[in-house]
């Protein structure tokens, strides 16, 4: 009998081909037959050989009926399949489940809204069931594509496109939780399907209108697809950060979306909370790598790239951030350095194209080119605005990027920034001052010293030497004797961020007279033998610097009161005996500066001088309890406050302040005393016999050893000028009394033991830097005399075969060196 009529004949059909016909009922309204599934699902239990077949005979039912609009068999073929999914676990499941897969794809490519949820739920189910083992070839490429398609539904009806849109991104939560645990399945974390899944939740994400907000829970497409991004960031390994985080940028780009950018915040936001903390570093790599590529873009765009980069530095955990720290503030100190020059290049392109303008007058009307130029001006202007911006975040992420650092990583990139800061009279070979001009180079200056007042914030070094290392102070404090007021003020809030290690600079805000500084619970600890041995060596350049700080004459009530706060900070931190000693020296100096004047400053820097002096010598006296010095400084301020309320801080700096227009040194009473401090301190532990001492800056840095041209010419001139005898001593007549005093050497032995006891005496009782001063300028003496030794008496040695050079005149032949005539002492 032909194989055709068997199959017409229903008792000569096979057993599962009638058990699966049986589920089936006349009218698909009516549903699955539940008893009918039972039996075949005791039947593919029983015999799990026969699932491939009833899969296949299944899938071909569907198929039909798919083709046929049947769609009410369509749902009950599903149904089937799904209990048959659930109910049989075993070894021969793997071919049943390509006949699944394959009837989910009928329904996801048909154009019915209705079976392609039907499809994607079905799919769902099949992801949430665990496989006893894994599969070798499966592969889900096209459930990618089409699940990614349906998230990007474009259906007229909005509850039909949300419908489509969820379905989809269930789709791909299914696929991420059935292919991202299997190690055989990392096929998904490729770029080309990252390109597909990322960006189609991204714009679910994105795509927030009145219908999908509506929507709440699993309904919600947004929601939903956040969850689906957290829950694939999360199970993300090392090795697939980069498909990742990748596809979010193009999409960020692709969409415009950095300028605003609060959805792009809100996606790294998501990114830096769903991974494991160890990745944070590569998600900043990610981004920086990004900025680099956008170097040439827009300046909203990178601002808005560089305020992403902040979000992700700010929540990545400390300690996290990479090995490659150096290399992340290079990168972001080479895009500050790029937004300033084209601040300065727009700047330089207004200026030109404002000149072609007025020359454009004379030919064109007089009302056009005024609205060009009021174009071109607001055009430049809005730039410089967006660049200011850009750095701003830049100097922003920089301080958040610092602030996660421990503290020796954190002292690396302090020396790093400074070292890109360039310095008149310095080699700095990252930035060419010649090329960017001045203008540039205070704008880098100031842009990097901002960076640093960042990095340095709340930095708490066990020693200062940590935080103030000779490399770093040099050329710190080498920017604090420029010109520029604002260069100075960024030095000063450094060096109080670096020296206030117990928090104590809030409470010294604001230079006054502090009325009882007991009151403000200054906290301080003993100081420690490192912090000494730091003054010892590093404190004169302190000292110094602010001496030359305090006589700019640019120098405003700011300056004035982070003065008194470095000076109050110093004391509070690093401050034993000695150094309380040096420190009323120097506020002494700067009292006798203002008012000898030898410089011829304002009246203002006079008076602003003598109130900075009156308000660190009073904090200076409640700080060491000294009752003597109290008083002296009490009575010195209640005179001022009478007779010359001027040199106090409450008036000079109050606007419209009447300022004298000399001081009189004569009125000794409103002025502090060298001779009543040191009767005040005597009797304690400090070495008052120092006091009578004047003060001298000692030079340190190597800024200020720099001279001019004209200034070494000058000192050449002098030297010579001084070794060149005396005619007149060479025309002394030789008498008879000349030769006595000759011969006679007492009188010489009583000098030199006289000058040497002055000499011992000298190096016993001087300060320091007078010593250093002035073997400094031995020395250099020294060195000046001999370079002018080895000057006149070094030349060439004669060539024996005569000079080499052309000159006119007679020409004389060479005598070959056999022939020449040498000294008998120098022949052997």
């Amino acid at each position: 009998m032909p194989a055709g009529v068997c199959g017409c004949c229903g008792p000569l059909r096979p057993r599962y081909k009638r058990l699966v016909d049986n589920i089936f009922p006349e009218d698909p309204k009516d549903g699955l037959v539940k008893a009918d599934m039972e039996k075949l699902t005791f039947y593919a239990v029983s015999a799990p050989e026969k699932l491939d077949r009833i899969g296949a005979y299944l899938a071909e039912r569907l198929s039909r009926d798919v083709v046929r609009h049947r769609y009410g068999y369509v749902v009950i073929a599903m149904e089937a399949l799904d209990q048959l999914l659930m109910a049989c676990h075993s070894q021969s499941i793997k071919p049943f489940v390509e006949s699944f897969l394959h009837m989910v794809a009928k329904l996801l490519e048909s154009r019915e809204p209705d079976l392609q949820v039907l499809g994607t739920n079905s799919f769902v189910k099949f992801a949430n069931i665990e496989e006893d083992t894994p599969s070798y070839h499966r592969r889900y490429d096209f459930f990618v594509s089409q699940f990614s398609a349906m998230c990007h539904s474009t259906h007229d009806d909005p509850e039909t496109r949300t419908r489509i849109r969820v379905a989809g991104i269930k789709g791909l939560q299914g696929v991420v939780r059935k292919t991202v645990n299997d190690e055989l399945q990392a096929i998904i974390w490729e770029p080309q399907h990252m390109d597909k899944l990322i960006p189609s939740l991204l714009f679910n994400m994105q795509d927030t209108d009145e219908d999908t907000e509506r929507a709440s829970g699993e309904e919600n497409p947004a929601s939903l697809a956040e969850s689906c991004f957290r829950e694939l960031l999360g199970r993300a390994a090392y090795g697939n950060m980069n498909n990742a985080v990748r596809p979010v940028l193009v999409h960020l780009d692709n969409h415009r979306l950095w300028e605003p950018n609060e959805f792009a915040v809100s996606c790294f936001r998501i990114i830096m909370y769903s991974i494991q903390a160890q990745h944070s570093h590569h998600v900043i790599q990610q981004v920086l790598g990004h900025l680099d590529t956008h170097s040439k873009n827009t300046p909203r765009v990178r601002a808005g790239i560089v305020q992403v980069l902040l979000e992700t530095v700010a929540i990545a955990a400390k300690g996290s951030v990479g090995p490659t720290v150096l290399e992340v503030f290079n990168t972001l100190l080479k895009h500050l350095r790029v937004s300033v020059d084209g601040e300065l290049a727009d700047g330089r392109r207004g200026s030109s194209s404002s000149v072609s303008s007025s020359r454009a007058r004379d030919r064109d009307s007089v009302s056009s080119s005024r609205a060009r130029d009021r174009d071109s001006v607001s055009s430049s202007r809005a730039r410089d605005s967006d660049e200011r911006i850009v750095q701003n975040a830049i100097i922003q992420t920089i301080g958040f990027f610092g602030g996660n650092l421990p503290d020796y990583q954190r002292a690396e990139v302090m020396m790093f920034i400074m070292g890109k800061v360039p310095v008149y009279g310095t080699p700095c070979h990252t930035i060419d001052t010649v090329k960017i001009g001045h203008q540039g180079t205070k704008r880098i200056q100031t842009m990097l010293l901002s960076s640093l007042i960042m990095v340095t914030s709340g930095f708490k070094c066990k020693t200062i030497c940590a935080g103030l290392p000779a490399a770093f102070l040099e050329p710190l404090c080498s920017v604090s004797l420029m010109e520029d007021s604002e260069l100075r003020l960024l030095v000063l809030e450094i060096l109080h961020n670096i020296i206030d290690r117990h928090d104590n600079r809030a409470k010294l805000r604001g230079i006054r007279i502090i009325p009882n500084v007991a009151a403000l619970k200054i906290k301080r600890e003993k100081i420690s033998k490192q912090d000494v041995m730091f003054m010892k060596k590093h404190g004169q350049q302190l000292y110094r610097h602010i001496y030359l700080g305090c006589k700019e004459e640019d120098n405003g009530q700011k300056n004035f009161e982070l003065l008194f706060t470095a000076l109050a900070l110093i004391t509070i931190e690093l401050a034993n005996e000695d150094v309380i000693i040096d420190l009323i020296r120097l506020s002494l100096a700067l009292q006798d500066m203002a008012l000898a004047n030898e410089e011829n400053l304002p009246m203002f820097i006079r008076c602003g001088i003598m109130a900075l002096v009156a308000a660190y010598l009073n904090f200076l006296s409640q700080m060491i309890a000294s009752p003597g010095l109290c008083q002296h400084v009490s009575k010195v301020i209640e005179l001022r406050n009478l007779e010359a309320p001027y040199l106090l801080p409450e008036h000079v700096f109050r606007e419209k302040c009447p300022l004298p227009t000399a001081l009189q040194a004569d009125d000794r009473a409103v002025f502090f005393g060298v001779v009543e401090v040191t009767e005040a301190l005597c009797g304690s532990a400090y070495s008052v016999e120092r006091l009578s001492v004047p003060y001298v800056p000692q030079v340190t840095d190597r800024l200020t050893r720099r001279k001019s041209f004209v200034d070494t010419i000058s000192l050449q001139l002098d030297i010579l000028s001084n070794s060149l005898p005396d005619k007149s001593h060479l025309a002394e007549e030789i008498t008879f009394e000349t030769l006595k005093k000759a011969i006679d050497t007492t009188g010489l032995e009583e000098q030199e033991r006289e000058r040497r006891r002055q000499v011992m005496e000298k190096f016993q009782k001087a300060p320091f830097e007078e010593i250093a001063a002035h073997c400094e300028s031995k020395n250099n003496m020294l060195h000046d005399r001999l370079t002018q030794i080895f000057e006149l008496t070094i030349r060439p040695p004669p060539s024996p075969s005569g000079p080499s050079s052309v000159t006119p005149g007679p020409h004389y032949q060479s005598v070959p060196v056999y022939e020449m005539k040498f000294p008998d002492l120098c022949v052997y």
